[in-house]
């Protein structure tokens, strides 16, 4: 008889111990229940309801302009379609820069609404009372440095990060006070390499990288990128796994050939009475 019981849901603190056993953590960005369950059903250990939801699919330039309100409506369905993945949202522009109690109440709404289990935030040393105080009250933080999108235009667009010794030593410090704060992992977005290792070697947590080299504990991508849904956008550390964009303008051409022509329906897609 066939085991049909439910899968285990992964929790923050089996990634700390995935780091501790050397398993990588598999991490993509996600915004619908319908991927939500394919990506759950084949084993991705964290969905990130990554506000790169603005850029990806509301077609804007930065995530800047990224609501609340957007935050949780996406988390919210993404949810629905996870049994076992660690569901994880971004928390949006403004919505915990301004004090920690700020960022208690908008990160707690965001939990209470959607049923995930974590927020993620942006920056180090400026952030680390927010981490803490979110912490404190039982809210799970998700770390990320290095190449933050919300202070896109503060960093001259978006640029490898860490290349000089200065901002290398201040992204260690960072790194560490983030974990301090009790952060359960840290994204490492656009460093080198070598500085990323050294990071991830350094914390008990684990680094989750996107265009941060092999060392870290795990990898992250955008799921269109990876795709290649999002056929307009490439970068260096962005791998194509599939083609789906020609795939999905092939699909469309015939569908609309065989609707001109006539051929579409046909009996078989017919109700006789």
């Amino acid at each position: 008889m066939a085991d049909t019981a439910a899968p285990k849901p992964v929790t923050v603190l089996d990634l700390v111990a995935m780091k501790q056993r050397g398993e990588r953590i598999v991490v993509l960005t996600c915004y619908d229940a319908l991927f939500a369950r394919l990506l759950d059903a084949v084993g991705v250990d964290v969905l990130l309801v990554g506000d790169s939801v603005n850029q990806v699919l509301a077609g804007e330039e930065t995530t800047l302009s990224a609501t609340l309100e957007q935050m949780i409506y996406h988390t919210r369905i993404v949810r629905r379609g996870t049994a076992r993945a660690l569901v994880v949202c971004d928390l949006p522009f403004l919505t915990y820069q301004i004090s920690p109690a700020d960022a208690i109440r908008n990160a707690g709404r965001v939990l209470q609404e959607t049923g995930c289990h974590a927020v993620k935030l942006e920056g180090g040393a400026p952030v680390a009372a927010t981490v803490r105080a979110l912490v404190d009250v039982g809210i799970p933080v998700m770390g990320h440095l290095g190449l933050t999108p919300q202070s896109v235009h503060a960093l001259g667009g978006y640029r490898v990060q860490g290349r000089d010794e200065r901002t290398a030593e201040r992204l260690k410090a960072e790194a560490k006070a983030l974990e301090e704060a009790g952060a359960f992992a840290i994204v490492l977005e656009l460093i080198p390499a070598p500085l990323a290792s050294q990071i991830t070697k350094a914390l008990t947590i684990p680094t989750i990288g996107i265009g941060a080299g092999p060392a870290c504990d795990g990898q992250v991508l955008a799921l269109p990128d990876m795709l290649g849904l999002n056929d307009r956008f490439s970068a260096k550390f962005v791998k194509h796994y599939a083609a789906l964009a020609e795939d999905v303008r092939e699909a469309v051409r015939l569908y609309a050939a065989e609707v001109r022509e006539g051929r579409y329906p046909g009996p078989e897609h017919s109700f006789p009475k």
